[in-house]
């Protein structure tokens, strides 16, 4: 007598996944070799790339004005892609170096926030600040306080507000 096929497989291990959401991983991966290989080697060197696509990537440079040798090897970038464990860390450290401009204009106004409540708040915000960033020097971050409130308060030229903003900018952001 014939063995009967063992059929206690649990629907919950078993993933299905539909034709259409395995064109838009592949699509995501596409687009991603794109836009490293767009990228500068400077740039480029700041990623977390494997040597695989360090190489394919050169290789793409060389063939860059080459249509359909591009448009393959490409393609080829996007495989390797698939098959490497540090997509997500590659495609972060991309978004970080393509909104670069962005994250730091917002910064620069956390910056400019804080000058301006250290002018207005004075020795509170100051020991604020002290607890925040102990690198900074109590002295030196008075005297600045003190000569630009003096030179808001005389209209004259914003020297000491300007080395209050570099001061800060120095202390705060990495």
């Amino acid at each position: 007598m014939a063995k009967k096929p063992d059929h206690n497989i649990d629907d919950e291990e078993i993933i299905y996944v539909s034709k259409s959401e395995l064109k838009r991983d592949a699509q995501q991966y596409q687009q991603l070799g794109i836009d490293i290989a767009e990228l500068g080697k400077k740039q480029r060197d700041k990623l977390p790339l494997t040597n695989e696509l360090i190489e394919a990537m050169a290789l793409a440079d060389k063939i860059r004005g080459k249509h359909d040798a591009y448009r393959r090897h490409m393609n080829y970038i996007a495989k390797v892609l698939r098959t490497t464990e540090n997509v997500e860390q590659l495609q972060t450290a991309l978004d970080m170096l393509l909104n670069k401009n962005n994250q730091a204009e917002v910064l620069l106004g956390q910056v400019e926030r804080v000058r301006d409540e250290v002018l207005k708040l004075g020795d509170s915000k100051i020991n604020e600040l002290l607890e925040a960033h102990p690198t900074m020097e109590r002295q030196k971050l008075r005297q600045l306080v003190r000569q630009a409130n003096k030179e808001l308060k005389a209209e004259k030229p914003a020297k000491g507000y300007k080395e209050l903003f570099q001061y800060l900018k120095e202390a705060i952001l990495p």
